[in-house]
């Protein structure tokens, strides 16, 4: 029997908050016909348009019978229907109707005005994470995942990562084989853990005032393998390590030590994606020392194994 997978969309949504999870379940009803039935439902049918100004054709959402799955796109215009009870109070319904619930970028704020998020672990789009934790302190945010699944919801942090929500929502239902079938004919890594950051740290950080500071971002980019403790990136800026202390978080937002970690796993990163260097090598090359420190490294700073990022990572021909 097909599952039905419904996509709830309002005017100047985001359309690849829809398209791209749709794709997903699209090219996977077309490897296994009959697994899927996907349908795009509004509060006013017919034309409805996007915030890049193309449009798509919606049912109907009343009557709603229930579905297999609901997924509630986000974009610019999240806040105006935010504003309209009715949205919430369909989607609290709705989810009475389904196995499980997701949103993708800030459709997280419908979710959580309509209570499903209430005591659970969510993300949404960076640029909005410290809004949802602000309007709805029940809801545990994390701003760093591309993903988060806490029992029958889930969430995403947008755009893209809605396609990875969409393929862990496919090896849910399919298996892992179904996923990683339908990946390559979208041209996108196989699965991207929900734990993986939304970006890197050299965009995390805030842009230094200092030339000095902004060049040792490079360097550490550039060298992660080097000394990078705090008596040496000091010396290399020209700092006492007391002003250094002080001076690297005010510039970057980051402490010295939280910053190089995340550096270094990128590199690491960027080592398992594109080369079949042994893990020890790689932890050595990349400034870890040892295995066991770049194993907690990334626990801490991804929430995945480096053996796991390979084999969800590694690109074709590279290993």
């Amino acid at each position: 029997m097909a599952r039905e997978i419904a996509f709830l969309v309002f005017p100047d949504f985001q359309i690849l908050d829809l398209t791209g999870p749709l794709e997903v379940f699209s090219q996977a009803e077309r490897r296994a016909p009959g697994s899927y039935r996907l349908r795009t439902l509004a509060f006013t049918p017919g034309p409805v348009v996007s915030s890049s100004g193309l449009a798509v054709c919606a049912e109907p959402a009343e009557p709603f019978a229930g579905a297999d799955t609901l997924i509630v796109v986000g974009g610019r215009g999240t806040d105006a229907v935010l504003a309209d009870p009715a949205y919430p109070a369909w989607i609290e319904a709705a989810a009475g109707r389904v196995r499980r619930v997701a949103s993708v970028c800030n459709g997280a704020f419908l979710l959580a005005e309509a209570g499903l998020l209430a005591g659970r672990r969510a993300t949404t789009h960076w640029s909005r994470a410290a809004d949802l934790a602000a309007g709805y302190p029940s809801v545990e945010v994390d701003p760093d995942p591309i993903f988060v699944r806490d029992g029958a919801v889930s969430t995403s942090a947008g755009v893209t990562s809605g396609i990875d929500l969409a393929l862990a929502l496919v090896e849910e239902d399919r298996g892992a084989a179904a996923a990683r079938a339908v990946a390559p004919q979208l041209v996108v890594f196989v699965q991207r853990p929900g734990g993986q950051r939304q970006f890197s740290v050299q965009l995390t950080a805030q842009r230094p005032a200092r030339e000095p500071v902004r060049e040792l971002l490079d360097h550490i980019a550039e060298n992660p393998g080097a000394d990078l403790s705090v008596p040496a990136l000091a010396a290399r800026v020209g700092l006492s390590e007391r002003q250094f202390l002080r001076v690297f978080p005010a510039e970057t937002g980051h402490s010295p030590a939280g910053y190089v970690e995340a550096a270094r796993v990128e590199a690491a990163c960027r080592l398992l994606e594109t080369t079949a260097d042994g893990l020890e090598r790689i932890a050595r090359i990349c400034g870890f020392g040892t295995l066991r420190t770049l194993q907690r490294s990334f626990q801490r700073v991804l929430a995945v194994a480096p053996h796991e990022y390979r084999e969800r990572f590694t690109r074709t021909g590279a290993a």
